[in-house]
């Protein structure tokens, strides 16, 4: 393969995560995608087979990053509790410096539809939920944590909060940077459940 052929798949799925944040999921079509990238359907066709192509490659676009993620910060020699800080700090910073990507995670019931991307997405939700109440039980049998909630209720917490905040700088607040919303909700958990 040329560089010029990855770059230009690479700059599809670009342009696809564009249109899905734009627009939407449903708008996403091989006539709007081949539009925004100014070339012809048949032009895209030579680079995916389809839209579902496409939208298998935007998935594995926003998962790609996971795995070696959640490895650093497992790692890392701090606290259980402070892992599942670290885990959302590293994502809100994430959706800070690629705000189209913070779309996904608010089309997930969608993805979770599509038979193409339903295994990774599911996958992915699925990790990182395991992670943060592995995290959080542990947490609590140390004692760095108050126990008035379940590891599970926690991790609905922590992680409804963040798709809470995504979904309110969509619609309320778009100058309002996802990171620092997030960051402050982070520090008064923070302050509310750990352990003096």
């Amino acid at each position: 393969m040329s560089n010029s052929f990855i770059n230009r798949k690479d700059r599809i799925i670009a342009s696809a995560i564009e249109i899905i944040n734009e627009a939407g999921l449903a708008s996403l079509t091989t006539k709007t995608l081949a539009m925004k990238e100014n070339m012809s359907e048949s032009l895209l066709y030579r680079y995916f087979g389809g839209i579902d192509e496409v939208l298998v490659e935007v998935v594995d676009t926003y998962t790609k990053f996971d795995k070696a993620m959640l490895a650093t910060i497992e790692a890392k020699s701090i606290l259980h509790f402070d892992k599942v800080l670290e885990l959302f700090r590293t994502l809100s910073t994430y959706y800070a410096g690629y705000s189209d990507m913070a779309a996904i995670v608010l089309n997930y019931e969608e993805l979770l539809h599509n038979v193409n991307t339903r295994e990774t997405i599911a996958q992915c939700i699925k990790i990182r939920t395991e992670f943060v109440r592995k995290e959080l039980q542990l947490a609590m049998e140390q004692g760095e944590i108050i126990d008035c909630f379940s590891a599970e209720e926690l991790a609905c917490m922590f992680f409804g909060t963040m798709e809470r905040d995504l979904l309110n700088r969509r619609i309320e607040n778009e100058d309002l940077s996802h990171d620092k919303a997030a960051l402050s909700i982070l520090d008064k958990l923070d302050v509310l459940l750990r352990k003096k």
